[in-house]
């Protein structure tokens, strides 16, 4: 079957709007970013949604939900003029506020009155989310800042590759390292290496030019370049050349 033409070479920028808005002082301990999305589709189109570590809270379509972390690439249809308004979460911060382990909602999508309550916003912008916020905002809890700085040293490291290398850093032992991002993150320290630097093959890509896969995978830390290539398909659900092509 031949490929939707909308989604190659950026063609989805004629169809969907985005915008993102930082949160106040207050909550970017807690918020990466409010984010908007706008479309119109005259004729259903399969959004390829690929996953970071971040849980979200969106309003749209009638409903609001909380979002876990997928441990894989979404397909979503978007069809006709629609709009979506979301909070993403800082990777490891979103536990005080379910108030139990993020990976009970790991891969799932749960009813945002289930945790925090029937109250929710009924403008949704920035300041009335940023209100309904601040209403629910948690306690302090220092495993969080641990959690946020485990995730933050994958992301800005581009030679952290092995989950040896970052407990040792965290100085912590694999096995606790492994139960504070069940607990704080909602999936493992190794998927969390895995994303980021798989970020780095699509921002290349984004740069446009040649990309020699070989070198690339080398620099990313693999053994080899097939490895790779089923590492990225595992996430993007295509491989790397294909997805190239949406650039």
């Amino acid at each position: 079957m031949g490929r939707d033409v909308r989604e190659l070479r950026s063609a989805w920028t004629r169809y969907q709007r985005h915008a993102f808005h930082d949160p106040s002082p207050t909550l970017a301990p807690w918020v990466e970013r409010y984010w908007e999305a706008r479309w119109d589709y005259a004729e259903p189109y399969r959004q390829k949604i690929v996953p970071y570590p971040n849980v979200h809270l969106s309003f749209g379509g009638g409903r609001a939900d909380v979002n876990g972390v997928c441990s894989g690439y979404q397909i979503k249809v978007l069809e006709g003029r629609d709009h979506v308004f979301g909070v993403a979460f800082r990777p490891g911060c979103f536990r005080p506020f379910l108030g139990a382990s993020v990976s009970t909602i790991t891969d799932r999508v749960v009813p945002a009155t289930e945790v925090f309550g029937p109250d929710l916003p009924t403008t949704l912008d920035v300041p009335a989310v940023e209100a309904f916020l601040l209403r629910h905002l948690p306690d302090d809890d220092p495993r969080v800042r641990q959690a946020v700085a485990a995730v933050e040293l994958i992301a800005n490291d581009k030679a952290m590759t092995r989950v040896e290398r970052l407990a040792g850093e965290l100085g912590l032992s694999i096995r606790r390292l492994q139960r504070l991002f069940a607990e704080y993150v909602g999936i493992g320290p190794k998927w969390v290496i895995r994303r980021y630097r798989l970020h780095e093959v699509t921002a290349r890509m984004a740069a446009g030019g040649v990309i020699d896969w070989a070198a690339l995978a080398a620099d990313l830390g693999y053994a080899d370049q097939g490895h790779f290539i089923r590492d990225f398909k595992s996430m993007f659900g295509e491989p790397p050349t294909w997805y190239a092509q949406r650039y």
